[in-house]
């Protein structure tokens, strides 16, 4: 297989149709919501309660994207919430595999109002013990991280919560991680057949600035009656929004991430510019008072390692002091290289030994695998550079990437 394998999607099964921007979407609402839709469309109250349950496993237990094969509602109701509304993937514009198996799905969603289509990139990491999609809750982003790829793309807007969700959505369809439609009562996958075992909020754009619509799809995602994952299973990666991981711990109620590559404000200042809003003191604070914080619940800290940047024994002194007290991993992320960075990734003996110095200090310090960089799919590579480009563009610019990363 060559480094990028771009995979024929005309050639496997066929793609559910692009979704409908006129209809009203249904994925993405919460059960009171969803009954207002279908009250709206005239379904008698006495049914509703019915109703909803039975379009909510219809959507999140097996997965349909077309009205038709709800097969046990009258198909005078179905041709009614087919009008109305929207149940369909949006558009897979390309999707690649990784030679270590990591795939990138390119997906576009329609316009909304006076706006324009919209791409977002959405990654799966498959690994010994989990199945990890990595979500994205912005097009673009507006932190503007010196060392992160999706940093250079300005903020396009915020995905609402059916595009969040419809992500964890087409990576179910792909790998085959839906119930047979067939069987008796919808039956669940069992956790240890799941290909997605866990989602986290780490792809393009800062998920705490889109707050609500984030929330929304992941009190869904973590429902017991639908796709059922354990909010332990997912996680949030912030790279500071103070006042929004308060709530986060008490609203959501999922894992919590940090992205927080320096010790010092002065550094963090350039390579997370949001420091300069809410500097270390005050989210070292937040992260001690999150909600539910133990051993067995701890924050995880992302550190990624740029070369005489950040990577010095004294940096690992001053992290294990922030941290002192706060139940917490660190996760050392070695510098994904992307085109035109003006960083490098730190040399292997120099992670190894701040791993060392954080592990005798007692906290646990995994190096974190590079993985799908050959298809830029790596921690801090996302970026939608086809939302800019004609078809032509992306096979040149694709081009290059196989050059640049090779076989």
């Amino acid at each position: 297989m060559s480094a990028v394998e771009t995979i024929d999607l005309d050639a496997q099964r066929a793609k559910p149709r692009p979704r409908q921007a006129e209809k009203s979407p249904l994925i993405g609402l919460s059960k009171p919501e969803m009954a207002e839709a279908l009250s709206s469309i005239g379904v008698p109250d006495k049914q509703i309660r019915m109703r909803v349950n039975q379009v909510w496993n219809w959507l999140y237990v097996r997965g349909v994207s077309d009205f038709s094969e709800m097969t046990n509602m009258a198909k005078d109701l179905r041709a009614k919430m087919a009008e109305a509304f929207d149940i369909a993937r949006p558009e897979i514009v390309t999707e690649q595999m990784s030679t270590d198996g990591t795939r990138k799905w390119l997906m576009r969603f329609p316009a909304h109002g006076a706006g324009r289509p919209v791409e977002i990139e959405t990654v799966y990491i498959p690994e010994e013990d989990r199945g990890t999609l990595c979500i994205s809750s912005q097009v673009g982003c507006t932190l503007t991280c010196s060392f992160c790829h999706t940093g250079t793309q300005r903020l396009v807007r915020n995905l609402r919560p059916e595009e969040i969700l419809a992500q964890l959505l087409v990576a179910r369809d792909a790998l085959g991680d839906f119930p047979n439609r067939d069987a008796p009562n919808g039956a669940f996958i069992p956790e240890s057949d799941r290909k997605v075992t866990n989602i986290v909020m780490m792809g393009m754009g800062e998920p705490l600035y889109n707050f609500e619509a984030v929330k929304k799809a992941l009190l869904i995602a973590s429902a017991e009656d639908g796709l059922s994952l354990s909010k332990r299973r997912i996680t949030l990666s912030t790279s500071g929004v103070v006042p929004e991981i308060y709530r986060t711990g008490d609203e959501i109620g999922c894992m919590l991430a940090i992205s927080l590559h320096a010790v010092r404000d002065d550094l963090r200042n350039i390579l997370v510019p949001i420091n300069k809003k809410y500097p270390l003191e005050e989210l070292i604070k937040a992260c001690r008072d999150y909600p539910g914080l133990s051993n067995a619940r701890r924050i995880t800290f992302e550190y990624v390692m740029l070369k005489d940047v950040n990577d010095s024994l004294e940096d690992a002194r001053d992290l294990v002091k922030l941290l002192k007290g706060v139940p917490a991993k660190i996760n050392l992320i070695p510098f994904n290289p992307w085109p035109g960075s003006n960083y490098q990734c730190s040399d292997w003996e120099t992670i190894e030994r701040f791993a060392d110095f954080i592990n005798q200090a007692g906290y646990a310090s995994p190096i974190r695998t590079p993985r799908g960089r050959d298809i830029l799919a790596a921690c801090g590579q996302l970026k939608s550079e086809s939302e800019r480009m004609r078809k032509t563009e992306r096979l040149a610019y694709e081009a290059m990437m196989i050059a640049n990363h090779g076989d």
